[in-house]
C-alpha cells in the first residue's frame, strides 16, 4: 500500500511512502505540519513529513484490531482507539503511555465506532452501534456525560464538532451524522438539538464542516454537494459570548453511575443531569466588577482573544504555550488567509530572481529549499522591490522553518512582518535604512553613551551592530525557543518594539562589546550567537519603551498595526520608485546583454562542442577499429586455442571411447565366460542326468533279465513237473502194456486187433519219447541261451560304460585344452560299435529260434538306446569343441 504526498499549489508529486499491507483509511497531521499518522485495520505508523521516513509502528494482535489513532489537537498527544473499546493516550516524541481511560458503565457499554475532539483537546465524544453518545474528559481522564439521541437515532456514523469564534477551541455544539442520513447538531451542555440537516428522502452520505464553522459541506446519498450556511440555519451559534460571570463548580469526589450521567436531547426545556445524594456541589460565585470599563474594540481580536489579555497572560510568563503558540500569533497578525490571491501569486511560478537561490543559500533539506523559493517568488511577485531586497531570504528564512508544512501562513505573516514591523526599510533602498538606524542610534545614546562612544571610537557604525540584526531578525545570535519567545513579544507590541529589542540587545552586551576593540571581533559578535539571557533581553525591552522619551521614541514616528486586506493583498510601493525602475531596466538591460552574450557563448561552445564531438568520435572510431583489430586478433588466438582444446578433447575422448570398447569388451567376454560356464554347468547337469537315465535303463534291464530268469525257472520247473507226469504216464503205460501183453497171451482170438492196437499204441510212445527228448533239449537250450544273454549283457554294458567314460573323459580334457588338436579316439566307429556284440554272441546258432528272436530283439533296443546315447555324447563333443575353437580366437581378436 502507497502513500503519496501532493504539492497543492502546482499539484506534483513530492513523495511517496510505502508501509502499509491494507488500505489506509484515517490520515491525522500534527499541528505543526511535521508529523502525520495513517492508520489501517492492522497497523499504525508516524511518519516524519520533513523526511517523508517512517519513525514508529504501531503492531497489534491480529484478534484486536485498531478503530482509529489521531493526534490531539495543539498537543503532541496520539490518541490511539481499538476495537475493543480500549483507549490509551501517548506521547508524540517519545511514545511513552500517558494514559488509558477506564473501560465505560455496563448499563451503557457500546463498542466505538467514530470518534471527535474538539479543538482545545480537553473533551472526547465517541459513538458507534447505539443511540447513546459518551463523553469523556480527557484532562480528569473519566467519562462525564452520556447523551441519548432520540428513538430514531440507531447508530451513528460520524461525529464532529462545530467551531465557535467565542468558545476558544472549547467546542460545545456536535454534529451527530445517523444511519438515517440526518445530521442533527445538538448542545453538548444543555443536550438541545439546534438545528439538523438532510431527510429521510434526501439523506446524507458524508459530512465536513469548515475550520471556522461557517459552512457545513455534505455528500447526498444521490451524489449531490451541498453546501450549508451555518448563520442561517440556527442564531445560536451567533450570538455574542456569554458574560464574565462563570459559575465554576467541584466534581464530586465519589464515582458517579452511568444513570447520572445520562441526559437524553430534547428540542424543547433543558433537561439537567440529576445530581447525586450522596455529594453537594459547592458553587462560588464570581461578581462582577460593575466599575470596571471594558476592554476597548480595538484589543479584540479574531477567535475570541483580546490583546491586552493576552499581553498580561505574555507578561506574567514570559512566552505563550507552545501548543497555541501559533494560533495566537495568527490571531495577533489577523491574517486574512487570502487562498485565492495567494494562488494566483503562486500560480505565476518561480521568478527570475530566485532561480539559482540554491547556490547562494545551500540547503540540505529539499523541502525546505523549495518553500523558501516558493514564498520569495511569491513576495516578488507582490512587489518588484522583493525581486531586488538581497536579505530578504534571511528574513524570510526563520518563518519559512517555522511554518513550512502551510505556506498561506507562512507568506502572509511574512507580508505582515515587512507592513508594520519593516516600516520605512526601503525609502532608502538599495542602501540600508538610514533613518531606522538613525531612531536606534538616538535611543542608544540617550540610554548608554558609552556604549555608543565606544562604538564611534572604533569606528563601528549602526549598520554593523544594529543592521545584522534587522535584516535576520535576530535569527542568527537566538536559538529556536528564544527566537520564539522574542516574536510573541515582538508580535503582541507596538512595531517600534522590535527596534528597542536592538537597542536592549546591545546594552544587555555591554560588556563584552566594550572589550572588543577589532572590527572584525564585532561582526563575530552580530553574526553569531552570544552567552546572554533572552529573558534580560526582553524585560530591557520593555524598560526602554516605558523610559524612552517621545521625541526620539520610534512609536512615534512608526505607524500603529495594520493587518492585511481580505480578499486581495494591499498594494506595497514603500520604496524609490524611480530607483527600483532604473535598477530594474538595468537589471533587464544586464540580463539580456547577459543572454546575448550567453546565447553567443553557447553559439560557440556548441561549435566547439560539435568539433570536440567529432574530434571525439574520431578518436572513438579509430579506437575502435583498434580495439576490433586487437579483438579480431584475440578471437583468433582464441579460436586456435579452442581448435587446440577440442583436438585434445577429441584425443582424450578417442582414448576414453576405447577404454569404455575395452571395457565393454572384457565385460561382454566375462560374460561370455559365464555363459559358457553356465552352458557347461547345464551340460553337465545334462550328463549327469543322462547317466541316471542309463542307470535307470540298466536297472530296469537287470530287472528284466531278473523277471526273464524267474519266468525261466517257472518254465524249467513246469517241464520237470511234465517230466514227472510223462514218466508216471509211461509207467503207467508200461504196466498197461504189460498187462495187454500178458492178454494177448491169454487171447489169441483178439490178436489182430490187439497187434493192430500195438502198433498204434508204440506209434504213440515213439512219439511220447520224441516229444520228452525234444523237451529236454529245450531246456538245456533254454539254460545255455539264458547264460548266453547274460554274458552278452554283461559285455555290452561294460562296452557301453568304458565307451561313455572315455567320450567323457575327452570332452573334458577338450574343455581344459581347447587350443589343442582333436585326436581321433576310434579308427574306425563301425567296429568299435559293433564289435562286443559280434564277438560274444557267436554262439547264437545254437540257441533255439524263440530266445534268439527275443535277444536279438533285446539287442537290438539296447544297441538303439546306446547309438543315441553316442549321438548324444558325439554332438555334444562337438559343440564344445566349437566354442573352444571361438574362444582360442578371441584373445586374438582383442590384441588386434
Amino acid at each position: 500500500m502507497f502513500l503519496t504526498y501532493m504539492e497543492t499549489v502546482t499539484k506534483e508529486l513530492v513523495s511517496w511512502m510505502r508501509g502499509h499491507e491494507s488500505s489506509v483509511f484515517s490520515i491525522s497531521v500534527h499541528a505543526s505540519g511535521k508529523y502525520a499518522i495513517t492508520t489501517s485495520s492492522d497497523t499504525a505508523q508516524l511518519w516524519d513529513l520533513d523526511t517523508f521516513q517512517r519513525k514508529r509502528k504501531l503492531n497489534i494482535r491480529q484478534s484486536v484490531g485498531i478503530q482509529k489513532v489521531f493526534f490531539l489537537p495543539l498537543s503532541n498527544t496520539i490518541l490511539s482507539c481499538f476495537k475493543d473499546n480500549s483507549i490509551f493516550a501517548w506521547e508524540c516524541d517519545t511514545l511513552f503511555c500517558k494514559y488509558q481511560l477506564p473501560a465505560p458503565p455496563e448499563s451503557s457499554s457500546i463498542l466505538y465506532k467514530v470518534f471527535a475532539v474538539t479543538r482545545d483537546g480537553r473533551i472526547l465524544a465517541a459513538g458507534g452501534k447505539s443511540n447513546h453518545l459518551h463523553l469523556w474528559c480527557l484532562e480528569a481522564r473519566q467519562l462525564f456525560r452520556i447523551i441519548q439521541m432520540p428513538t430514531k437515532v440507531r447508530a451513528i456514523r460520524h461525529l464532529e464538532f462545530l467551531p465557535d469564534s467565542f468558545d476558544a477551541g472549547s467546542n460545545q455544539v456536535l454534529g451527530v451524522l445517523s444511519q438515517d442520513g440526518i445530521m442533527r447538531f445538538i448542545n453538548m451542555q444543555t443536550c438541545k438539538l439546534l438545528f439538523e440537516i438532510g431527510s429521510l428522502d434526501e439523506g446524507i452520505s458524508s459530512s465536513a464542516i469548515s475550520p471556522h464553522g461557517r459552512y457545513i459541506a455534505s455528500i447526498m446519498e444521490n451524489g449531490s454537494l451541498n453546501i450549508y450556511s451555518v448563520q442561517a440555519l440556527t442564531q445560536e451559534i451567533n450570538k455574542p459570548p456569554p458574560p464574565l460571570v462563570k459559575v465554576i463548580e467541584d466534581l464530586p469526589k465519589n464515582k458517579l453511575s452511568s444513570s447520572d450521567l445520562k441526559m437524553k436531547v430534547t428540542s424543547g426545556r433543558v433537561q439537567q443531569p440529576a445530581k447525586s445524594r450522596e455529594s453537594k456541589m459547592q458553587t462560588r460565585i464570581l461578581k462582577q466588577d460593575l466599575t470596571g470599563d471594558f476592554e476597548s474594540k480595538k484589543n479584540e481580536l479574531p477567535d475570541g482573544l483580546n490583546k491586552k489579555r493576552l499581553q498580561i497572560l505574555l507578561k506574567g510568563y514570559g512566552e505563550y504555550p507552545t501548543k497555541y503558540r501559533m494560533f495566537i500569533w495568527r490571531s495577533l497578525l489577523q491574517l486574512p488567509e487570502n487562498h485565492t490571491a495567494f494562488s494566483t501569486l503562486i500560480d505565476k511560478g518561480t521568478h527570475v530572481a530566485f532561480l539559482n537561490l540554491q547556490k547562494k543559500y545551500p540547503i540540505k533539506s529539499r523541502k525546505l529549499l523549495r518553500v523558501l523559493q516558493r514564498t520569495l517568488s511569491a513576495l516578488a511577485h507582490w512587489s518588484v522591490i522583493f525581486s531586488d531586497t538581497p536579505y530578504l531570504p534571511l528574513l524570510a528564512f526563520p518563518f519559512v522553518k517555522l511554518f513550512q508544512n502551510n505556506q498561506l501562513i507562512c507568506f502572509e505573516v511574512i507580508a505582515t512582518l515587512i507592513i508594520n514591523w519593516c516600516q520605512h526599510w526601503f525609502e532608502y533602498f538599495p542602501n540600508p535604512p538610514i533613518n531606522i538606524l538613525s531612531m536606534i542610534e538616538n535611543v542608544l545614546a540617550f540610554h548608554d553613551k558609552e556604549l555608543l562612544q565606544h562604538f564611534i571610537d572604533h569606528d563601528i557604525t549602526s549598520q554593523l551592530y544594529a543592521w545584522p540584526l534587522l535584516e535576520t531578525v535576530f535569527s542568527e545570535v537566538l536559538t529556536r525557543e528564544e527566537w520564539l519567545k522574542l516574536f510573541d513579544n515582538i508580535f503582541s507590541n507596538h512595531p517600534s518594539f522590535l527596534l528597542m529589542t536592538v537597542v536592549a540587545y546591545n546594552i544587555c552586551s555591554r560588556t563584552p562589546l566594550l572589550s572588543c576593540n577589532l572590527k572584525d571581533d564585532f561582526e563575530f559578535f552580530f553574526h553569531h550567537r552570544n552567552n546572554l539571557d533572552i529573558n534580560v533581553v526582553i524585560r530591557q525591552v520593555y524598560h526602554l519603551m516605558e523610559t524612552t522619551p517621545t521625541d526620539i521614541h520610534p512609536d512615534s514616528m512608526l505607524n500603529v498595526f495594520v493587518a492585511l486586506t481580505k480578499g486581495q493583498y494591499p498594494v506595497f510601493n514603500q520604496y524609490p520608485k524611480f530607483i527600483v525602475d532604473y535598477q530594474t531596466q538595468e537589471r533587464e538591460r544586464i540580463r539580456n546583454d547577459e543572454l546575448d552574450y550567453l546565447r553567443e557563448r553557447q553559439t560557440v561552445e556548441d561549435m566547439q562542442a560539435k568539433v570536440d564531438q567529432q574530434r571525439v568520435e574520431d578518436e572513438a572510431w579509430y579506437q575502435k577499429q583498434e580495439l576490433l583489430r586487437k579483438a579480431e586478433e584475440t578471437r583468433r588466438e582464441m579460436l586456435l586455442q579452442e581448435e587446440e582444446k577440442m583436438i585434445q578433447q577429441r584425443q582424450r575422448l578417442a582414448a576414453v571411447k576405447r577404454e569404455l570398447k575395452v571395457k565393454e569388451m572384457h565385460l561382454q567376454d566375462a560374460a561370455r565366460r559365464r555363459f559358457l560356464k553356465l552352458q557347461q554347468d547345464q551340460q553337465e547337469m545334462e550328463l549327469r542326468r543322462l547317466d541316471d537315465e542309463i542307470g535307470r535303463k540298466v536297472y530296469m534291464r537287470d530287472r528284466e533279465i531278473a523277471a526273464t530268469a524267474r519266468d525261466l525257472e517257472m518254465r524249467q520247473l513246469e517241464l520237470e513237473s511234465q517230466k514227472r507226469l510223462y514218466e508216471k504216464n509211461l509207467t503207467e503205460n508200461q504196466e498197461a502194456l504189460a498187462k495187454e501183453m500178458r492178454a494177448d497171451a491169454d487171447a489169441y482170438r483178439r490178436k489182430v486187433d490187439l497187434e493192430e492196437h500195438m502198433f498204434h499204441k508204440l506209434i504213440e510212445a515213439g512219439e511220447t519219447q520224441s516229444q520228452k527228448t525234444q523237451k529236454w533239449k529245450e531246456a538245456e537250450g533254454k539254460e545255455f541261451r539264458l547264460r548266453s544273454a547274460k554274458k552278452a549283457s554283461a559285455l555290452s554294458d561294460a562296452s557301453r560304460k568304458w565307451f561313455l567314460k572315455q567320450e567323457i573323459n575327452a570332452a573334458v580334457e577338450h574343455a581344459e585344452n581347447p587350443c589343442h588338436k582333436e585326436e581321433p579316439r576310434f579308427q574306425n566307429e563301425q567296429d568299435s560299435s559293433c564289435l562286443p556284440r559280434t564277438s560274444q554272441l557267436n554262439d547264437s546258432s545254437e540257441m533255439d529260434p524263440s530266445t534268439q528272436i527275443s535277444l536279438n530283439r533285446r539287442a537290438v533296443e539296447w544297441d538303439t538306446t546306446g547309438q543315441n546315447l553316442i549321438k548324444k555324447v558325439r554332438n555334444l563333443r562337438q559343440r564344445l569343441t566349437a566354442r573352444a575353437r571361438h574362444r582360442c580366437q578371441t584373445p586374438h581378436l582383442l590384441a588386434a
